[in-house]
């Protein structure tokens, strides 16, 4: 079932706005509580409300995005800190040479909220942000691992039935994409669901990726219950259990969200 947020622009700014103020700064900010003038990029910027409590905190942000339309989004919502230079709202590939020139080392804090289970090539982007990141620097994720109930991101299928279905993502992609398929699913809707069977991520395959390319964790939270599930589904956020922390690939099953900051090893 699409949700209503999927279509409504202010609706899914504003969740994002209240979502970024009670669970993504507090997280942020136990690294660095000093917010003023900190130094912030987010990458999948879309309409700009996870960097809204940053600016109204007084960072100095910029927001990122490859689509253009949702950078025009971000500045119907935002223009006011663009106009007065706190905000920069950028369509471009941070891989382009003239973004890396003009942003290199720049940022004391690099956002990814539910974007790296849609980016290929997951080592090379993160091995790429330590050139984007000050001295002091570090990286937010925020993502659902992919063996939870909804990893695949099913609810934005039409198909009441399907958007509540729990794992149907990690059947074998024939049957997955022919159940898709049988319950009347556009293309465009089954290509993006496919396109998350080869690029979500689960717990270990992350911290594996963190490790690899050179980084330490700072922080981690398990989630029980997604924060944003209280505006997909009425629920209200919930840690994860803390034996539960403990087990190894079984917690990919019943984590639904995954908050992380790390840092480049020293």
């Amino acid at each position: 079932m699409a949700l209503k947020q999927h279509s409504d622009a202010n609706l899914r700014y504003q969740q994002q706005v209240d979502n970024s103020r009670n669970y993504v700064l507090p997280f942020i900010a136990q690294e660095f509580p000093d917010l003023k003038g900190l130094r912030v990029m987010e990458i999948g910027c879309g309409e700009g409300g996870v960097l809204t409590p940053f600016l109204e905190q007084g960072s100095l942000c910029v927001g990122v995005d490859l689509w253009p339309e949702r950078i025009e989004l971000a500045r119907g919502f935002l223009g006011d800190y663009v106009d007065r230079g706190q905000l920069q709202l950028i369509a471009k590939n941070i891989y382009d040479v003239d973004f890396f020139g003009e942003f290199r080392h720049a940022f004391d804090v690099i956002i990814l909220k539910d974007a790296i289970e849609h980016i290929p090539d997951q080592d090379k982007l993160i091995a790429y942000l330590k050139e984007l990141l000050s001295p002091r620097g570090q990286v937010y994720f925020g993502f659902p691992p992919w063996y939870m109930p909804h990893g695949g991101h099913q609810q934005i299928c039409h198909s009441k039935v399907l958007s509540f279905l729990p794992y149907i993502h990690l059947l074998p992609r024939p049957l997955y994409r022919g159940l898709l398929k049988s319950a009347g699913e556009s293309e465009g809707t089954i290509k993006e669901l496919m396109e998350l069977v080869d690029t979500g991520i689960s717990i270990e395959r992350f911290e594996k990726i963190v490790e690899r390319t050179g980084y330490d964790i700072t922080r981690r939270k398990y989630y029980l219950i997604n924060p944003i599930y209280k505006y997909k589904f009425n629920l209200q956020p919930r840690e994860q259990f803390g034996w539960m922390k403990k087990i190894p690939f079984v917690r990919n099953f019943f984590t639904t969200c995954m908050y992380y900051l790390i840092k480049p090893k020293v």
